[in-house]
């Protein structure tokens, strides 16, 4: 586990805070999906999650809504609401996409006379060279933690080369791959290759290797995904049985 004194981790730009009852349902429908308790394919009505949350239909359906614009579920005529299929071609996409800002940023991050970098951008690398280079021992073995923490490092990436609409796009990719990805952290050894990666990451950087940053960063975002989609087709398999 962490050390008692380990440092704080870096903050994405904070969302807007979502206090209603029918964000409350969205949240809890989305960990039901993410967590496989509703299934692919299983099909349900608004009253039986109603009943199963104790809230009324309106804020169910609201956060059904949000469900079937994010291509989670989709309405079924007269007969309720489906879980949708895992899209892997379009999660592939994204982590294309997300693949592309990245190794970007690493460039720009490399570039230039470093006496003239943004003092914005040192103090944010700083902050996660605090976290992330860390002898064994006082690393955290919290998955949940751990998974926060690695969506934080690839934000902060981003945000630290001072292109903001990159940034924006890459926290709205991030978000939409976030029911997945979360999945590289349920085997340990995967967050022992988090940290030795992103520690191998930070000391291109450090270095001012752009060249040697962006493939660190498309060989550890590229064996992220392959594992998160076998896992992925493992939990669904399990989910199915008995």
């Amino acid at each position: 586990m962490s050390a008692p004194d380990a440092p704080r981790p870096p903050t994405m730009p904070a969302a807007p805070e979502r206090n209603s009852r029918a964000d409350q349902v969205y949240e809890q429908l989305k960990r039901d999906v993410a967590e496989f308790r509703l299934v692919p394919g299983d099909r349900f009505t608004e009253h039986a999650v109603s009943e199963r949350l104790g809230v009324s239909r309106t804020p169910v359906r609201q956060a059904l809504t949000r469900l079937q614009q994010e291509g989670h579920v989709e309405v079924m005529y007269r007969s309720g609401w489906r879980v949708l299929p895992f899209d892997f071609d379009k999660f592939e996409q994204l982590y294309d996409l997300r693949t592309v800002l990245e190794t970007t940023a690493a460039h720009r991050l490399c570039e230039g006379d470093p006496e003239l970098a943004r003092p914005g951008s040192r103090a944010l690398l700083d902050s996660l060279m605090a976290l992330w280079l860390l002898p064994p021992a006082q690393r955290s073995s919290d998955a949940a933690q751990v998974s926060q923490w690695d969506e934080a490092f690839h934000c902060t990436l981003v945000q630290a080369a001072g292109n903001a609409e990159m940034a924006r796009v890459h926290r709205d990719v991030t978000e939409r791959i976030r029911i997945i990805r979360r999945l590289d952290f349920t085997r340990h050894e995967r967050i022992d290759a988090t940290y030795d990666e992103h520690a191998k990451i930070l000391g291109a950087l450090q270095a001012r290797r752009g060249a040697q940053a962006a493939m660190l960063l498309r060989a550890h975002i590229s064996a992220s995904q392959t594992e998160v989609r076998k896992i992925t087709l493992h939990q669904i398999h399990m989910a199915r049985q008995p």
